[in-house]
C-alpha cells in the first residue's frame, strides 16, 4: 500500500524554497497576501468575507479615472490592468476497490485548468467569473458579479449589494454552504452516494438575481431568485430539457455573527424551494424544499487559527409525477487547523439518510444512507501553492455497509486516496 505519512514528508521536502506572497488578481489589485482574505485558500478569513461583500471593489492598484466636471461624480475607474488570474488542479486517487469497468490508480493532468475575471469593474461593482477546463470539457464555471454601497440609518451601519450568479450559495461568505464547504476538492475518479440534496446540484444550471444587506456587521439577510439557465444544454428550454425551473426558485439566507476576543461565531440559515418540471417544460411538476442551518466558529491562536464548520440541510420531496414523496437528510461537519507556517489538517465527518425510494437509489436496499468521515492533510509552501493528501472512507454506502449493489461491493471498497497539487496564478 502507499504510506501516506511519506508522500507527505517527500512533499514538504520538496517544497521548501520558503514562502511568498500569491500573485491571484484579487492579491495584485489589493496588494495584499491571499493570506489576508484566506486562511487556506478558499477558506476566507473576516477580511475576505468583508472583501467579497463590498464586491470585491478594494484596490491599491493605479487606476485609470474620469471625472465630470459639472457635477464632481467619477464616471470611470478602471484597474490599470485586467484582473485575470489561473488555477491549474491535477491529481492522484486510488480507490480500495476499483470502480466497475474502470482503472485504478489513476492520474488527473489536469483535473481542471481555470481562468478567472475577478476585481474591480467600477467602484461598486465586481466580479468573480470562472472558466473551467475538467479534463473533457471547457465552458462556464461558478459566476458572480455583484454591486455593493454603504449607508447608515442612525446609528446603523448598513451595507447592501445585488448578486447576480449562477449558483446558489457561490454569494455565500461563509464555508459552511455547498459551494465552499469541505472539501472543496475531491476524485473524480471515486464512486458518490447516489442522492445529494437538489441545492447541491444547481450549480451552472440556473441564473439568479438578489439583494443582500449586512446590518451593523451583526445581522446578514439576501433574497435570490433563480431561473433555469442551464450550460451545455438546450436554453431556452425545451422539450428536451430536464428538470427546469416553473417560474423562479427563491433562496433565502439569514445569519449572525459576533466576535469576542480571539473568537468568532455564526449560525444561519439558508434554502431553496424549486417547483421542477420532470420532463421538457410542461407536465408534471416535482417540488423541492432544501432548509439548511449552518455553524461556523473560528479561534485564533499563536500559532493559526482553528475553525469548524457544521451543516444540516433537510429536503423535502413533493412529486406529482409519481404517487411518493421524498425526504433526505444531509449532515456535515469539520474541524480544521491551519498554522502559520503552512501546514493544515482537517476531519470531517458526513451522515445522509432519507426515505426508501427505488426510483432515487438503484441499490440493494433502494436507501440513501450514507455516511464516513475524510481526512486531509495539507501544506502551502507558497501562500498560492497547495499540496494536500485526503482520505476519504465509508461505513456505510446507498443503504448498506456490505453489498449495497447486489453484485458483492461494500461501503468500504469505495474509501479513496485523493493526492491533489493546486496552483493559484
Amino acid at each position: 500500500g502507499i504510506n501516506i505519512l511519506k508522500l507527505f514528508i517527500l512533499m514538504i521536502i520538496l517544497a521548501q524554497a520558503g514562502v511568498s506572497k500569491a500573485t491571484p488578481s484579487f492579491a495584485r489589485q489589493t496588494g495584499m497576501s491571499c493570506t489576508a482574505c484566506h486562511y487556506s485558500f478558499p477558506e476566507l478569513t473576516p477580511f475576505g468575507r468583508q472583501f467579497k461583500l463590498n464586491a470585491y471593489t478594494m484596490t491599491m492598484m493605479n487606476t485609470i479615472e474620469s471625472k465630470q466636471d459639472s457635477d464632481k461624480v467619477t464616471r470611470l475607474k478602471l484597474l490599470s490592468y485586467l484582473p485575470l488570474s489561473a488555477m491549474v488542479q491535477t491529481s492522484f486517487s486510488s480507490n480500495a476497490k476499483a470502480v466497475e469497468g474502470t482503472q485504478n490508480n489513476s492520474i488527473a493532468f489536469p483535473q481542471q485548468i481555470s481562468m478567472f475575471y475577478a476585481g474591480q469593474i467600477t467602484p461598486h461593482i465586481g466580479s468573480f467569473i470562472q472558466m473551467t477546463y475538467d479534463g473533457q470539457v471547457f465552458g462556464m464555471d461558478n459566476a458572480e458579479i455583484r454591486y455593493a454601497n454603504r449607508t447608515s440609518l442612525g446609528s446603523t451601519s448598513l451595507l447592501y449589494g445585488v448578486t447576480l450568479n449562477n449558483n446558489p450559495t457561490v454569494q455565500d461568505v461563509w464555508n459552511t454552504t455547498p459551494a465552499w464547504g469541505f472539501p472543496t476538492a475531491s476524485s473524480d475518479a471515486a464512486n458518490s452516494p447516489a442522492k445529494s440534496t437538489l441545492i447541491e446540484n444547481l450549480g451552472m444550471q440556473v441564473a439568479g438575481l438578489g439583494a443582500y444587506a449586512l446590518i451593523d456587521n451583526l445581522l446578514y439577510g439576501e433574497l435570490t431568485l433563480y431561473r433555469s439557465s442551464p450550460q451545455g444544454a438546450a436554453n431556452p428550454a425545451d422539450s428536451t430539457s430536464v428538470m427546469t425551473v416553473r417560474g423562479v426558485a427563491p433562496y433565502w439566507r439569514v445569519a449572525l455573527q459576533h466576535a469576542w476576543g480571539n473568537n468568532y461565531a455564526e449560525l444561519g440559515t439558508f434554502g431553496i424551494a424549486s417547483n421542477n418540471f420532470v420532463n421538457g417544460i410542461s407536465g408534471p411538476i416535482d417540488k423541492f424544499t432544501d432548509v439548511g442551518f449552518d455553524l461556523q466558529y473560528e479561534h485564533t491562536l499563536n500559532t493559526g487559527t482553528l475553525v469548524l464548520h457544521s451543516s444540516l440541510i433537510r429536503e423535502t420531496e413533493k412529486r406529482n409525477s409519481t404517487i411518493n414523496n421524498f425526504h433526505f437528510n444531509s449532515f456535515k461537519i469539520d474541524g480544521n487547523l491551519y498554522l502559520k507556517n503552512g501546514l493544515g489538517a482537517t476531519m470531517g465527518y458526513f451522515n445522509s439518510s432519507g426515505t426508501k425510494d427505488a426510483d432515487v437509489v438503484e441499490s440493494s436496499t433502494n436507501k440513501p444512507n450514507s455516511n464516513g468521515f475524510i481526512y486531509q492533510i495539507e501544506y502551502l509552501p507558497w501562500y498560492n501553492t497547495k499540496f494536500s493528501i485526503q482520505y476519504i472512507t465509508y461505513s456505510m454506502f446507498d443503504g448498506s455497509s456490505t453489498n449495497y449493489n447486489g453484485a458483492g461491493r461494500n461501503a468500504s471498497d469505495n474509501n479513496t486516496l485523493y493526492l491533489l497539487a493546486w496552483f493559484n496564478f
